[in-house]
């Protein structure tokens, strides 16, 4: 192929990569650099009260947003450095937190951006081994089914994968709210009546159990496909030598699926860091915060309509740089398989 036309066929993806990617990352980290605040001035306002024999007057200053010719605030952007970054971080009440009498990581995760990344990194690093072992094992089954079965089984897997996530959320929810059947049912069994949104921990492993539930579909039909292409023939040699059923899924079929492992284990580890529909299904704010609910929090306007894009920005830029850490070991997993093969 002519480089003129290799050129030609990857400059569309190259300017959509450009335009819908690079672009509004550059402008995040810009916008994190710099504050937009309004311009106020000073305005002295003379009040003066009814006298017996003379007026009592009194001069207050008070600042009052400008206003342009067109009667629209008069806004100034300044570079303030990493300082928006300081703040989402706060080393100094970290430190403070750590190292005054009775200090402990508790303390650390009572700070919001902390007690979002604990959750986050929580809710990631448990559903992810939850998800492949869970897809992995319904495509074994599946595979080991027989024919007239397989179809209606994949269809009815499939459904948790298909829902909304937030409408997924908000029905999980219902079912252990207060009033909510299996809550009654919960109760019943127990003898004494629990609720399953009055402590954080509940939350968290609803919200894991929601996550499975609703990803592991999607683990299985790239399992299941993968399986289609495994060597029969190396499969009947493991049986003929004695290999049990667990020995050829793990010296054959595991193997066979590691780069789709792989791959499942990128999407997973990028869609899980980035929770926020199950924040906001499960209406778990006051106890359980992600990263990515934060950075919303931050862009909701205040009593005063002001919102801390530039705090925002630095959130999503760390959130950003946590995907890249989770990465890094998947990817060189991937870079040492291509160099082997």
């Amino acid at each position: 192929m002519r480089r003129s036309t290799f050129l030609a066929f990857i400059a569309p993806s190259i300017f959509m990569m450009v335009f819908f990617i690079a672009a509004p990352l550059l402008t995040v980290f810009w916008q994190s650099l710099h504050v937009t605040k309004p311009v106020f001035e000073e305005v002295k306002i003379e009040k003066c009260s009814p006298g017996f024999m003379e007026q009592i007057c009194t001069t207050e200053v008070t600042s009052r947003p400008t206003f342009d010719s067109e009667g629209k605030p008069i806004q100034v952007t300044e570079f303030v450095g990493l300082n928006s970054y300081r703040e989402m971080l706060q080393p100094e009440r970290v430190i403070a937190a750590l190292t005054e009498e009775g200090g402990s990581l508790a303390n650390v995760f009572s700070i919001d951006f902390y007690k979002a990344l604990r959750f986050t990194l929580t809710f990631t690093l448990i559903t992810l081994p939850l998800v492949l072992g869970l897809g992995l094992a319904l495509a074994i089954a599946v595979q080991n089914t027989v024919k007239s079965l397989r179809g209606p089984i994949i269809f009815v897997s499939l459904l948790p994968f298909i829902i909304t996530p937030v409408i997924g959320a908000l029905s999980i929810r219902w079912l252990f709210v207060s009033d909510g059947i299996l809550s009654a049912g919960l109760n019943h069994l127990l003898g004494y009546e629990f609720s399953m949104f009055a402590q954080s921990w509940t939350i968290e492993i609803l919200m894991m159990f929601y996550r499975v539930w609703h990803v592991a579909p999607f683990a299985f039909i790239i399992f299941y496909a993968g399986l289609q292409s495994v060597n029969q023939d190396t499969l009947d040699a493991a049986i003929v030598d004695g290999a049990s059923r667990w020995e050829r899924t793990r010296s054959v079929i595991i193997p066979h699926l590691m780069p789709l492992i792989i791959f499942v284990s990128m999407v997973h580890l990028m869609d899980a860091y980035r929770v926020f529909e199950e924040v906001i299904g499960f209406s778990s704010e006051a106890h359980v915060i992600s990263l990515q609910w934060l950075t919303f929090d931050l862009l909701t306007p205040d009593n005063t309509g002001n919102r801390s894009i530039s705090r925002a920005s630095a959130s999503s830029m760390l959130t950003l740089i946590g995907i890249v850490v989770l990465l890094i070991p998947v990817l060189q997993r991937t870079w040492r398989d291509h160099k082997r093969s």
